[in-house]
């Protein structure tokens, strides 16, 4: 019976130590447990801060560009490099596909548009305008919707194939705002998104608008300076370029004709015997001889011509992407404006002109200097002529 008796306490006593096992086995796993699901917990957290630092520091990186962007549309008064500037600060804006300026007004009647991200047909497409009644709105929401193309066609209307305008590749929206400035309105700004269904809301006007009186004020600054500098690069008493222009542009010709490999032609002309209709109407009335012949010049060099005055009754014509033949036919052209009919109170005037064209060895200064001489040339030779510089015979 004692031994019975021993083996139930054994029995027993084996059996709680096993229960007490199991407890502790438990509270472990237990606990275990609640170790995995806090790490889990805080790695989950951590991967969320991560990611709240990474677009933080996205949107931090973005606002300092744009601010960097923004302070650069004052650090220059080139107009050029004003508009490039506004038009990468309107591209940054959030899901804008591409960007344009518009400024109504310019000296040749002819409105000024600027693009990013457009080419020059989307552009001339999507200008824009205020309202028809000419208000001047605070912002312009425009919405494109396309015609929906049949299988294989393309939206132009044209088979699979390049033709194929992509849908999207269109423009489906835009929002252009007004550029203030301290004189009016100096144009419009306008922001475009190739994304389907896309809406601008509110907090894209107030991005845009601060954008627009910035850039405003930076390019009527720029137009100014433009302005100025035209004025002291004209001639006073002709209108055409003055002397200080001509040698500054033809040095920058000189140098884009070699690198590019292009041609360049150069005609110096002056009038004939003018120092006696000087001495015979006296140098007021010789004054409005030279603005009247000036007249005539201007009226029949093409416009990628750059005309004049060098001095006295001396002037000269850079044609960019032009050779000899180009440049004697000019000639030709000059001298029927000028000579075909009189100019009071002198009369009939003649002109004598060398010209010259671009060669490899040359600089600017021996290529004037070639035409130059080419001029003198030809007065020698009985005036009323032309002399190519690389011909030993004046042309009547």
């Amino acid at each position: 019976m004692a031994w019975i008796g021993m083996s139930v306490g054994l029995g027993v006593l084996t059996l709680l130590l096993l229960v007490v096992l199991v407890v502790r086995w438990r509270r472990v796993a237990n606990a275990d447990e609640r170790v995995a699901d806090v790490v889990a917990s805080l790695n989950e957290r951590m991967d969320e801060l991560g990611r709240e630092l990474a677009s933080a520091l996205d949107r931090a990186e973005e606002e300092g560009r744009r601010s960097r962007i923004f302070g650069e549309l004052s650090d220059t008064i080139e107009l050029d490099e004003v508009l490039a500037r506004t038009l990468e600060a309107a591209e940054s804006l959030e899901r804008a596909d591409a960007a344009l300026v518009m400024l109504p007004e310019h000296e040749e009647g002819k409105p000024v548009v600027a693009t990013l991200g457009l080419s020059l047909e989307e552009a001339e497409r999507h200008a824009v305008t205020g309202p028809p009644d000419g208000r001047l709105a605070r912002s312009i929401t425009m919405t494109y919707t396309y015609p929906r193309a049949e299988p294989g066609i393309g939206q132009n209307g044209g088979q699979n194939g390049a033709s194929a305008e992509r849908v999207d590749d269109l423009i489906h929206a835009g929002l252009a705002v007004p550029m203030p400035g301290t004189a009016g309105t100096v144009g419009y700004i306008a922001i475009f998104t190739r994304e389907a269904d896309r809406q601008f809301s509110e907090e894209d006007v107030a991005e845009l608008e601060l954008l627009a009186v910035r850039a405003g004020h930076a390019i009527e600054n720029a137009r100014r300076f433009r302005e100025a500098r035209q004025l002291a690069d004209l001639d006073a008493l002709t209108g055409l370029h003055n002397r200080r222009f001509f040698h500054e542009t033809l040095s920058r010709e000189v140098s884009r004709a070699h690198r590019y490999n292009r041609r360049l032609a150069l005609i110096v002309f002056d009038l004939d015997d003018f120092k006696e209709v000087n001495d015979k109407i006296g140098h007021l009335a010789g004054d409005s001889v030279l603005a009247e012949t000036a007249d005539r010049v201007r009226g029949v060099v093409r416009a990628a011509d750059i005309a004049c005055r060098v001095g006295g009754d001396e002037f000269a014509i850079m044609l960019p992407e032009a050779g000899i033949e180009e440049a004697d036919q000019l000639y030709r052209r000059i001298q029927s404006a000028v000579a075909g009919r009189p100019i009071p109170p002198a009369g009939r005037l003649f002109l004598s002109a060398g010209v010259a064209e671009l060669r490899p060895e040359d600089d600017v200064v021996s290529f004037f200097q070639r035409a130059d001489d080419a001029l003198y040339r030809a007065k020698d030779a009985g005036k009323g002529r032309v002399v190519t510089a690389s011909a030993a015979r004046p042309v009547a």
